[in-house]
């Protein structure tokens, strides 16, 4: 069997589909694909203007519309205001993270990481699934591996932080999630289906912003020896959104950091369904939203 490539998507005529952080790295390869298959791409970003600039590098004569909206994971009042502004969507691609940050609080007063790559996607997941037809697609990491779900500590104003340990937190976060909206969806008979994909270790503007330099040094250096580039990395979240799979399906490279894009596993943790249920009620709590359905 031929290994699965972006060239191997289907049409996306007449489906629309969301890619937060679709202005660089993974989500900009990701939207520049599906609008080659004449899908209709929202970029959500942050900053408009970057959006706008990678549009325009997505955009020609036989792709499908590429429209950028404003949409900061840090602040649930954009959050709120960019899912106000959609009328439908066949797939949500919840692409956008930061990684290995020095502490900082969003708007709404969460740690950083989790606050975007966990607690914004979960808010924006839920007001927009009344709106959704298809799939939602979640990028987590390799290294949910490392992660460790502080129920009672979730935002680190108790524990002394940890860039790296509060990363893998918010990646094992990202495939609770995606199990126990796959539960829900189907305890309400909905035909969605709530999938992962990790892009392996891809080289993108991620890596090297922990506030270290000599970490971050150490880091880049292994980052060019062992990285692939941004259009592998996408395959994978593009296998997920594109491909006939089961809810609740990880997909991955084969061998971590290379080989065909196919099902893979993921860590007992990210298998808990007493912490993926517990981390969702916190998270409705964090950040006022519920399952709609």
């Amino acid at each position: 069997m031929t290994e699965w490539t972006a060239a191997n998507l289907p049409s996306f005529t007449e489906r629309t589909v969301i890619v937060t952080g679709a202005n660089s790295g993974l989500g900009a390869v990701t939207a520049r694909e599906l609008a080659r298959r004449e899908a209709t791409v929202i970029v959500a970003v942050r900053n408009t203007a970057k959006g706008e600039a990678a549009a325009q590098q997505m955009r020609g004569a036989t792709t499908g519309p590429v429209l950028v909206r404003e949409l900061d994971l840090q602040d649930l009042s954009s959050v709120r205001r960019f899912a106000e502004q959609v009328d439908s969507v066949d797939v949500l691609i919840n692409n956008a993270g930061i990684m290995a940050t020095p502490y900082a609080l969003t708007a709404d007063g969460f740690e950083g990481q989790i606050g975007t790559n966990h607690l914004g996607h979960f808010a924006l997941t839920n007001l927009l699934l009344p709106k959704l037809t298809e799939r939602v697609v979640t990028v987590s990491s390799m290294l949910h591996r490392m992660g460790s779900i502080s129920l009672g500590d979730l935002n680190w104003k108790s524990r002394q932080y940890r860039p790296w340990l509060a990363y893998g937190q918010s990646k094992l976060a990202n495939l609770l999630f995606t199990s126990e909206l796959q539960r829900r969806l189907e305890a309400a008979g909905s035909p969605v289906r709530a999938l992962a994909a990790h892009p392996g270790y891809s080289h993108t503007n991620l890596q090297g912003h922990s506030g270290h330099k000599f970490r971050d040094a150490l880091v880049s250096a292994g980052t060019r020896v062992v990285s692939t580039d941004a259009d592998f990395g996408a395959r994978q979240t593009l296998y997920a959104a594109s491909m006939d799979l089961p809810g609740n399906t990880f997909v991955g490279p084969k061998f971590g950091f290379v080989g065909r894009t196919q099902p893979v596993g993921r860590s007992k943790q990210a298998q808990s369904a007493h912490t993926a249920a517990a981390l969702w009620e916190q998270s409705e709590q964090l950040t006022g939203t519920k399952f709609p359905l």
